[in-house]
């Protein structure tokens, strides 16, 4: 029974191994085993207790992002708020971490994202996120700046960027795109600082609550249109439809609404 007891007691086999000749196979592999599991564990437990830490630390990098997108546009901007907002009905999810939040991740998971209508997927999407997470400035109590994200197909790649409207909720502060694979010298200008300057105090929409913002095909022609990029042609016509989509009731048209409401 003792020697029962010995064989089930860590102690005891901890001692067998140490009594081992230190060239022996068998000692060699339980201590490079023993190594592995004790680092795994550490590894582990740093990255538990350090989670909070990094994700604060990408927020605050995708908050400096945006800011500076934004900035880049029309000057200094001011803290920026996230919020997730409920497509479907524009409301704020406060139950949503905000932080956490990935909206092109949502998008893939079949359960947390909806088929766009085919007479509705203007940027060629498939599927969309249900939420989105958004940013806004405040001024006293009073939405001064909302930052939309918005993404589309263009000529050859995804132009994903971000929208900025001013406190109206009609009038683009910004368009600024951080991502697109258009055709160099050509498509790719949509991310130049002259170009981009050209979106601002444009009009979203006319009085009807029809979306009327475009890229023109050649020179802009009223408060609704940007001028078009020589020999891009389809790159604008992909913005267009990008921001049609966006703003329209299968994006952002149910949270611009309520929020014109409120304003009004």
């Amino acid at each position: 029974m003792g020697r029962v007891m010995a064989n089930l007691n860590p102690a005891y086999w901890w001692q067998r191994l140490l009594a081992l000749p230190n060239d022996s196979r068998t000692k060699t592999l339980a201590v490079a085993m023993l190594v592995a599991l004790s680092a795994a564990v550490l590894v582990s437990t740093a990255s538990v207790l350090l989670r909070p830490i990094q994700e604060e630390n990408r927020e605050r990098e995708r908050q400096a992002q945006i800011t500076a997108l934004v900035s880049a546009a029309i000057g200094d901007v001011g803290p920026l708020q996230a919020r997730v907002v409920d497509l479907s009905t524009g409301n704020f999810e406060p139950d949503i971490d905000a932080v956490t939040f990935d909206q092109r991740e949502a998008a893939r998971d079949q359960t947390r994202s909806v088929a766009i209508p085919t007479e509705n997927d203007f940027a060629g999407l498939g599927r969309r996120a249900k939420h989105a997470r958004i940013f806004i400035q405040e001024v006293g109590s009073k939405i001064d700046l909302i930052v939309l994200p918005v993404h589309g197909l263009g000529y050859q790649s995804l132009l994903s960027g971000y929208l900025a409207l001013r406190g109206d909720f009609n009038t683009v502060a910004a368009l600024s795109f951080y991502d697109q694979g258009e055709t160099p010298g050509l498509g790719s200008r949509i991310t130049e600082a002259n170009w981009q300057t050209n979106w601002r105090d444009r009009k979203i929409a006319d009085e009807s609550g029809a979306i009327r913002i475009t890229v023109a095909r050649g020179k802009a022609e009223g408060p609704f249109e940007v001028d078009g990029i020589s020999g891009a042609t389809r790159t604008g016509q992909g913005v267009s439809n990008m921001l049609r989509y966006w703003l329209g009731k299968h994006g952002f048209g149910p949270l611009l609404d309520r929020l014109r409401k409120e304003s009004s």
